[in-house]
């Protein structure tokens, strides 16, 4: 018999974590503080709740690195993964889910997996010393306490940004005379569906009075965050707007590869996309619509949007503070702060960005306590896959001129290493778009082998 090890928080990285674990035939403990203590952003009770978006961006594999992630989650058995195909909603080429069908279905799996207790309440501060294998995977929301706990550890000052959240509405409430259904350039999703999104278009006069409410309306002041950055992943639009009137047309508003049949002939100068939030199909979100406009203020500019002018919203958008490690300085490449090593970290505290970043750094911290937990070590998969590109950037990839200039990293293909693609297909010379999507190809082929080999050898060494 083994002592547990003790997961600190119940969100995707730890729910990951926790099944990982278990599967390796480790007990664990899993600690998650909601009810006991509530969060800004969260709205329930349930494991990997998720709060800022439900989509889990593309899940093309051979051509998107965020893809690639979900398939290599998939193939090391993630319950996150497994549980997002289940509870899929209709979003083209993404992965979106039913928020609250995901965070069921998670809940359940852990509650009935007989090696994971969950306890709740917050654990204040750092860890008892008897908990000799740790993972901290409290995510953008740890407690004060905790927080306060690893920060007097490592030496380090706070990093800290602004996360955001979009509003939700509810899809009866749009103008469908207005708006209309269709994904980007008719692309199928999963189901061969080209209709996910709900998209509402506005004319050059409207979106430059949108723009002029955005900039004019009012926003949350936080006083005491002073000084703290926003992830350039996640901007708020009334931030995007402040950067230059065009901003929204280039970003969340583009209005590229849609055509309005309410008005075939003429181009929108700019759109709104809604994507389904759950799966009635009662609930839509505001694609990239998060923002820190005070929400006595949002339902009026919101609808001024052709098609939400009778709006009425589940969910307003809002903004909290997300924080993170340092982690190149004080994590080694097993994810273990390397002044006490008893404690690993998984998820967005270590400086990753987005959900499945999250999850895929729970699933290793999992996999990675339990060959601890039995008296071996095992290291990542090699920084040609997805998601030991992450932990190579999080740990030591990163080229740092100072702690200031580490920021939270979403999966891309510019973390990979090189790799080299024929120069001419069938005797015709590549170039472009074309060498492009090759170069994503081949690195995606490279990593899924790649990984097979990681994989095969932990069974065998496993056996």
């Amino acid at each position: 018999m083994t002592k547990p090890i003790h997961i600190i928080g119940g969100g995707l990285a730890g729910s990951e974590a926790a099944w990982q674990a278990a599967r390796s035939g480790v007990s664990v403990v899993l600690h998650e503080m909601r009810p006991v203590r509530k969060t800004d952003a969260h709205q329930t009770d349930g494991l990997a709740e998720l709060v800022c978006s439900n989509s889990f961006r593309s899940d093309d594999y051979e051509n998107n690195a965020v893809g690639l992630l979900h398939e290599e989650m998939r193939r090391c058995d993630s319950i996150i993964l497994a549980c997002a195909d289940k509870n899929q909603v209709p979003a083209g080429g993404a992965l979106a889910v039913d928020r609250d069908g995901f965070s069921q279905a998670v809940t359940a799996a852990i509650e009935a997996e007989p090696l994971i207790t969950i306890e709740r309440g917050e654990v204040a501060g750092l860890p008892p010393e008897d908990w000799d294998n740790v993972i901290i995977a409290t995510g953008p929301l740890t407690s004060p306490a905790l927080a306060a706990g690893i920060g007097q550890l490592s030496g380090e000052d706070e990093l800290s940004f602004f996360d955001a959240i979009a509003p939700i509405l509810y899809a009866d409430s749009v103008n469908m005379e207005a708006a209309w259904r269709q994904s980007r350039y008719d692309k199928p999703g999963p189901a061969g569906e080209t209709e996910a999104y709900i998209n509402c278009p506005l004319d050059e006069d409207q979106y430059n009075a949108f723009i002029d409410a955005l900039l004019a309306g009012e926003k949350t002041d936080f006083k005491e965050w002073e000084g703290t950055p926003y992830f350039e992943g996640c901007l708020p639009i009334e931030v995007m707007a402040e950067r230059g009137r065009e901003t929204l047309r280039y970003g969340p508003m583009k209005p590229v590869g849609l055509t309005n049949p309410h008005n075939p002939t003429v181009k929108a100068y700019a759109i709104v996309q809604l994507r389904q939030d759950n799966a009635l199909g009662t609930l839509f979100n505001m694609v990239g619509f998060q923002t820190k406009l005070k929400h006595g203020v949002q339902t009026d500019i919101f609808r001024m949007i052709p098609g939400l002018e009778g709006a009425k919203f589940a969910r307003l958008g809002g903004l909290h503070r997300n924080t993170f490690l340092n982690s190149p300085a004080l994590l080694d490449a097993n994810l273990r702060m390397k002044k006490q090593p008893r404690l690993r970290f998984a998820g967005q505290v270590t400086g990753v960005e987005g959900y499945i970043e999250s999850a895929a750094m729970g699933l290793l911290a999992g996999r990675f306590a339990a060959a601890e937990q039995t008296g071996g070590m095992m290291s990542a998969p090699p920084p040609t896959t997805a998601m030991g590109a992450l932990v190579e950037h999080i740990t030591g990839g990163h080229i740092s001129d100072g702690k200031k200039s580490f920021q939270p990293m979403n999966i891309n293909f510019g973390l990979f290493p090189e790799i080299e693609i024929p120069r001419e297909i069938d005797g015709k010379r590549i170039k472009g778009k074309e060498k492009s999507r090759a170069r994503k190809q081949a690195m995606s082929r490279r990593a899924l082998a790649d990984l097979a080999s990681w994989l095969e050898n932990k069974q065998a060494a496993a056996e």
